[in-house]
């Protein structure tokens, strides 16, 4: 299931006309590099929850043919969060066994199928990648000279949530009417210990948020072309 309803403010202009999902990176819409993604892993059955500019989504992906896949729609009328968005497909996902779920905002190529092979003892997997450092970082020697310069590094003492989970029904008796799923059913399942969380410390992962995120994105993805 793909969160796609969002409003996109901070990537205005270009979320005016298309929803943020459908913005282009590296030639493609962010939807585009999720679907060929997932497809990868064998994944043909999506469900796309859709509220902004709906209908640009549904004639992107249509019935999903053009793309190989089957795929279906749930509507948010009014922004539900991502608790609400979830809780909203209950209709379609209950009787699945468990069930990928993630941001429409992500490229990566890590490999989800782990979530799959860790959920079955719990309400939810999650993954987690290494925090990169939003600015350059500077070494310093125990003399206070710099040693080393380096350009926005991975810190892997810290990890953050990659928005890409995988759920068991029972997800649906955790999640509020409205809000955000990280505020409020996350605290609780750690409490109770019934969330996986799994770190990948190699995949490639990229959240398009900002115009600045689309520009690094196409710097990444174009480096791993050549």
């Amino acid at each position: 299931m793909i969160l796609a309803g969002g409003l996109g403010k901070r990537l205005r202009p270009l979320t005016d006309a298309n929803p943020k999902p459908l913005v282009e990176v590296a030639g493609k819409p962010i939807l585009t590099w999720q679907i060929e993604w997932l497809k990868k892993y064998g994944v043909n059955e999506m469900l796309f929850c859709v509220g902004y500019l709906k209908e640009k989504i549904i004639e992107h992906v249509g019935g999903g043919n053009r793309h190989g896949l089957k795929a279906g729609y749930v509507v948010e009328e009014e922004p539900l969060g991502t608790g609400g968005a979830l809780k909203n497909t209950e209709a379609f996902l209950k009787g699945e066994e468990k069930f990928l779920v993630l941001n429409g905002d992500i490229i990566t190529n890590l490999n989800p199928m782990r979530l799959m092979e860790e959920v079955d003892n719990f309400v939810g997997a999650i993954a987690l990648v290494p925090l990169r450092s939003p600015f350059g970082i500077v070494d310093v020697d125990d003399k206070g000279f710099a040693k080393r310069f380096r350009e926005k590094p991975l810190i892997p003492e810290y990890w953050v949530n990659a928005g890409i989970y995988c759920f068991t029904p029972r997800i649906f008796g955790y999640l509020p009417d409205k809000g955000e799923i990280e505020y409020t059913t996350f605290p609780r399942l750690s409490e109770e210990g019934k969330l996986r969380a799994l770190k990948y410390d190699d995949a490639f992962w990229s959240p398009i948020d900002t115009h600045k995120d689309i520009e690094e994105t196409e710097r990444v993805l174009r480096s791993y072309k050549k």
